[in-house]
């Protein structure tokens, strides 16, 4: 992939191209570039052609969504900025572009910082310093990637509460498409990336542009295209922070820096632009490094009634087969029988746990078991100690009550001695306890967030406040791995991501609903990061029944765990559990640096998704039906992603082999259980699986085979 930026004049650098890569460039090379596609100048326009520029407003002539927007004492800024420094760092494995644009005479000051990663994705912020001499009210600050006319359609996500992540498409006209999130969290319907591309793209083919926002409250993305064309621009990209009226007020001297945005481009289709992203996940230094462990959460299993003898049952059925970590949910604190009371108190509740929770975390230790244990803190019950102690750290006006949801408020972060009160509270339960892990939830969106006695938007303030507790909760305890949970799939972005160690993709354990979540979660995040979860037979979310086969296939493609009250279950079950856990720790190092691929399936009554070494030696593939099809049998069924000089050994689990639909014979390669064929025609010609129903599935494993 290139990106080249025109830097020779002295205004704001060029965008001069971002796609496909364009090879080694010289100096000349870019100024051709630049002279050829320099547009005319039609009637009824600006006198001088003009191109789009990483700071796009008014005073380069983009008439566009202005990438910088704001007023100081009444005065509406409509900034020229020129470019004053430029700094150029190439190292071993990113580039790095910084750049300093001033407008003297307006006091502003804009450095931008542009990082190119080794694995193709680019991400960019910046941030505004006012040099003026009074405050500066904030309206906008919006990073923006140029796009070509072949972007001819669009893709991003929505959702809600248990079925996050819905893909939506629509063509790419002429105007705006705007995604603004006012939940004050990145919300269940966030886009996660918003896609522009060739008409009729999809996941293996077609060529992509797209964007996120790394940031946790209110946020915005953005794809535009106007009459006007601007060089080579002929629509746009980007997002950046949804700012409140006022909320962002800079004094003399004082500076915002923006979310880093993000940009992943591809010409192999939707699972190319999330593989460049996948890539640098696992890149980062604070990336999880060790085995994922297998988990056991409580909250299914047992809900709000917490009993020392059925919890250390539940650990030690969990250890047997093979858990190892065991995650106490909901419950453990003061006065906490319902979702009604309690939140804020962070004490264990003697009533329930007269020795507090050393009777029950001793015995996890000696069963081999890493500990967790289930948070809320940026929330409150009115029903509680802390809020009838400090009515005013409630992040809503005092003059009149918040609305309610869930009968919880939210406290305000962005007051110090909230945070220092929530970060003297969890740094005491990790010590007395030596947890390992926090499941971290978030159940509410934020409305009407106001920071009182101000009474200014404090959403911006709040989420800033919640990063530095967790980046002190990380300081203090560097070993300490933290979840990011918001009543399910509410806080997905990577900047929380900075400072935790997976999601919570759902709070449905539906395998079926959880196939297609877990299928557009990855468009931005590897299975190690996505927390998939063994739910019990009915889904407390949906009331339907699933075998076990599917719902252990379903969770193996993540960071998998139980959520079932385990001592209930028959020895088949049991047996069934253990082999699956088995199977996870054989796969693990596959499904968890391996390139997730997804295919374009014909048959929209299937799903077929899998994981490919990085060179491409092995992989593993799951096909779950879904829904009936109207033909009787189906097609043969191409693997995607796999080496075409290379001959491969398939074979299916055996361990998922019951799922198969009643049929008079199944196909001869299944009957034998394994056949070797070259790549060429597992990817072009496919091959032929038995017949499934509804909510059955199956798991193919392929080894290079060595010749």
């Amino acid at each position: 992939m290139t990106l080249v930026l025109d830097l020779e004049s002295t205004g704001v650098p060029r965008v001069l191209h971002w796609g496909e890569d364009l090879g080694k460039l010289t100096a000349a090379d870019i100024a051709a570039l630049r002279y050829a596609a320099t547009r005319p100048v039609p009637p009824s326009s600006l006198r001088d052609p003009w191109w789009f520029t990483l700071v796009p407003v008014e005073g380069d002539g983009w008439q566009g969504t202005p990438a910088l927007s704001g007023a100081r004492g009444g005065a509406v800024l409509y900034p020229r900025l020129t470019l004053t420094d430029t700094e150029v760092n190439h190292q071993t494995s990113d580039d790095e572009v910084r750049l300093e644009l001033q407008d003297r005479e307006l006091g502003l000051a804009v450095h931008i910082q542009l990082r190119l990663e080794t694995s193709g994705l680019v991400r960019i912020r910046h941030r505004l310093i006012n040099h003026g001499p009074i405050v500066l009210a904030l309206a906008n600050m919006t990073v923006m990637l140029p796009i070509p006319a072949e972007a001819e359609e669009l893709l991003d996500l929505t959702g809600r509460w248990c079925r996050e992540r819905s893909p939506q498409r629509l063509p790419f006209t002429l105007g705006t498409r705007l995604r603004e999130s006012r939940r004050g969290r990145t919300g269940h319907d966030a886009p996660l990336l918003l896609v522009a591309g060739r008409a009729g793209f999809g996941f293996r083919h077609g060529e992509v542009w797209a964007t996120h926002v790394a940031w946790s409250g209110d946020h915005v993305h953005l794809a535009e295209r106007l009459p006007e064309r601007a060089g080579q621009a002929s629509a746009v990209i980007g997002g950046g922070e949804l700012l409140r009226p006022g909320e962002v007020r800079l004094q003399p001297g004082a500076a915002y820096s923006s979310p880093w945005v993000f940009f992943t481009w591809s010409n192999n289709g939707l699972d190319g632009a999330a593989g460049r992203i996948h890539r640098w996940i696992r890149s980062r230094p604070l990336h999880p490094r060790r085995p994922r462990p297998v988990v056991l959460n409580t909250w299914e299993a047992v809900y709000f009634d917490h009993d020392i003898d059925r919890l250390r049952q539940l650990a030690d059925v969990a250890a047997a087969l093979g858990v190892q970590r065991f995650v106490l949910d909901d419950g453990w604190f003061l006065g906490r029988r319902d979702d009604k009371a309690g939140l804020g108190d962070w004490h264990v509740d003697p009533r329930t746990w007269p020795g507090g929770l050393h009777p029950l975390t001793d015995h996890l230790r000696k069963l081999g078991m890493e500990i967790g244990l289930w948070v809320e803190p940026e929330m409150v019950n009115q029903d509680s100690d802390l809020a009838r102690t400090h009515p005013d750290w409630v992040l809503a006006r005092q003059d009149r009550p918040p609305r309610s949801w869930r009968s919880q408020d939210v406290l305000d972060c962005g007051r110090p001695e909230v945070a220092e009160y929530l970060f003297l509270r969890l740094d005491a339960l990790i010590k007395e306890y030596r947890l390992d892990y926090l499941k971290w939830d978030h159940n509410r969106d934020l409305l009407e967030a106001v920071h009182w006695p101000t009474a200014r938007a404090g959403l911006h303030a709040h989420t800033a406040g919640v990063y530095q507790l967790l980046d002190k909760l990380r300081a203090r305890h560097p070993a300490l791995e933290i979840e990011t949970c918001s009543s399910g799939g509410a806080r997905v972005d990577l900047e929380i991501l900075e400072r935790t160690d997976r999601v919570w993709a759902s709070d449905t354990n539906d395998a079926l609903e959880r196939q297609q979540i877990q299928r557009w979660t990855g468009l931005l995040l590897p299975p190690e990061l996505v927390g998939t979860h063994v739910g019990p037979p009915e889904s407390h979310t949906t009331g339907r029944r699933l075998d076990l086969s599917l719902r252990c296939l379903t969770a193996l493609f993540g960071h998998p765990g139980i959520e079932w009250d385990i001592t209930t279950c028959t020895k088949d079950e049991l047996r069934t559990l253990k082999a699956w856990i088995n199977v996870y720790n054989e796969l693990r190092p596959l499904l968890h640096t391996g390139d997730v691929v997804r295919a374009d399936h014909p048959d929209s009554g299937a799903l077929l998704h899998g994981v490919v070494a990085a060179d491409q030696s092995e992989a593993v593939f799951a096909y779950v039906r879904h829904t009936t099809s109207p033909e009787t049998l189906p097609g043969r069924v191409r693997l995607p992603g796999l080496d075409r000089s290379r001959r491969y050994a398939l074979t299916h689990r055996k361990e998922f082999a019951d799922a198969v639909g009643r049929q008079l014979r199944l196909p001869a390669w299944w009957s034998d259980g394994e056949i070797e064929l070259p790549g060429s025609i597992l990817l072009s010609a496919g091959i032929q699986l038995p017949l499934l129903n509804p909510g059955q599935g199956l798991l193919l494993h392929l080894r290079g085979v060595k010749t």
